[in-house]
């Protein structure tokens, strides 16, 4: 029987065995210690000049981010709607209403162009949004440039969710360093995994020092148990900060994996009628974290659903790419500007295996199944 082959698997391969034996070894396993700080500092300095601070999810750092921007019941966020649940979901719980933006074809991510049409639409009606939230949809940077602008001019700021781009880049600035408050994942199959975590960035001491008190109930800071507002239990602890900063010692040859993955699918089944692969625009650096493969049905003669179910009989893991927020029954009668790019892609697209430690040959396995695909589809022609 073959071995299966998973979609994206995490690699200790550094000192995590250490690191956890020594916050073990002291009292300090939950939320505080000398690995938290560190972790912190190690992220800090990765996305430098930016601060951060160490949460238990992403997610968790996406609703504290909103909070801390001011968003309220009835206001109105806008979000890429190609993009995973998580992205959208602490706007509901906050009371705010989501605002859905299609994406455009280079990056996948938010289209500057229906950003534009939103807003002024938004604001003709009095309904300016309080936050933009844009993605690195699978480590692809988005185009910031234009993103950016278009924010500042109408007074938005701009919260960057960069739970899948941790080492991307655009134009030599770090992910997550782009928004007025950028968030990573450590989930489990990201770059970077602590099992479960996240981070909040900013430049903004202060707002980062009441993301802090919020994260940990909220509590005074007198000898007692005083609280004046609601918090949350959103702390990371340090046996995973510890994981954390084991991980981020070994991010440079995590992304050169996952990369040497991308580029060795591309060299082999780019050149294929109907096959192709999301590129780096001018400026744009990629940490590959999943990569994802685009099938046209009529060129290619065969569609995403009958590659995954001939990539799972030869016991090779892969996924449907986001659908779209937009379409989501969770999301119905939310607002929505743009087109079909984001549905067109969700429809024709699917994730490969792109863990950093995949061998050659099993990159290869993974080739021939799509290639046997393509040669059958020929053959009934």
């Amino acid at each position: 029987m073959l071995n299966p082959i998973l979609l994206s698997a995490p690699s200790f391969e550094g000192n995590e065995e250490l690191y956890i034996s020594k916050v073990l070894a002291t009292p300090y396993i939950a939320a505080g210690g000398d690995f938290l700080n560190e972790f912190e500092l190690a992220l800090a300095n990765h996305v430098h000049p930016k601060k951060v601070v160490g949460l238990n999810s992403g997610t968790s750092a996406i609703h504290l981010g909103l909070k801390l921007l001011g968003v309220q019941p009835g206001d109105h966020v806008i979000c890429q709607s190609f993009t995973f649940c998580a992205s959208a979901n602490p706007i509901v719980y906050l009371g705010a209403n989501p605002i859905f933006i299609d994406s455009e074809p280079q990056t996948w991510n938010m289209c500057p162009d229906a950003l534009q049409s939103a807003l002024i639409q938004l604001d003709k009606k009095g309904e300016l949004p309080k936050a933009i939230i844009v993605v690195d949809l699978f480590g692809m940077p988005a185009k910031y440039d234009e993103i950016l602008d278009i924010a500042r001019n109408y007074g938005i700021p701009v919260l960057e969710d960069a739970a899948e781009s941790m080492g991307s880049s655009y134009k030599n600035q770090p992910c997550g360093s782009f928004g007025d408050l950028g968030v990573f994942s450590f989930n489990g199959n990201k770059i970077i995994t602590t099992g479960g975590g996240g981070a909040l960035i900013s430049n903004d001491m202060e707002l980062l020092n009441r993301s802090r008190k919020l994260a940990s109930q909220a509590r005074e800071e007198v000898h007692y148990f005083e609280h004046t507002e609601i918090g949350y239990n959103y702390r990371l602890g340090n046996i995973q900060a510890a994981i954390g900063k084991a991980q981020i010692e070994g991010i440079k040859e995590k992304i050169a994996g996952r990369r040497h993955v991308f580029l060795r699918y591309q060299k082999a089944l780019g050149g294929l009628s109907g096959i192709s692969f999301l590129d780096e625009p001018e400026g744009a650096f990629s940490n590959r974290w999943l990569t994802t493969i685009r099938i046209n049905p009529s060129l290619a003669g065969f569609d995403k659903d009958r590659l995954r179910l001939s990539l799972q009989e030869n016991h090779i893991e892969s996924r449907f790419v986001w659908k779209p927020l937009h379409l989501q029954k969770s999301f119905q009668g939310f607002k929505y500007f743009g087109g079909e790019i984001a549905a067109n892609i969700f429809d024709q697209s699917l994730c490969l295996p792109s863990s950093p430690q995949l061998q050659d040959e099993e990159i290869e396995r993974v080739v021939s199944v799509i290639r046997n695909l393509v040669d059958k589809s020929k053959s009934h022609v």
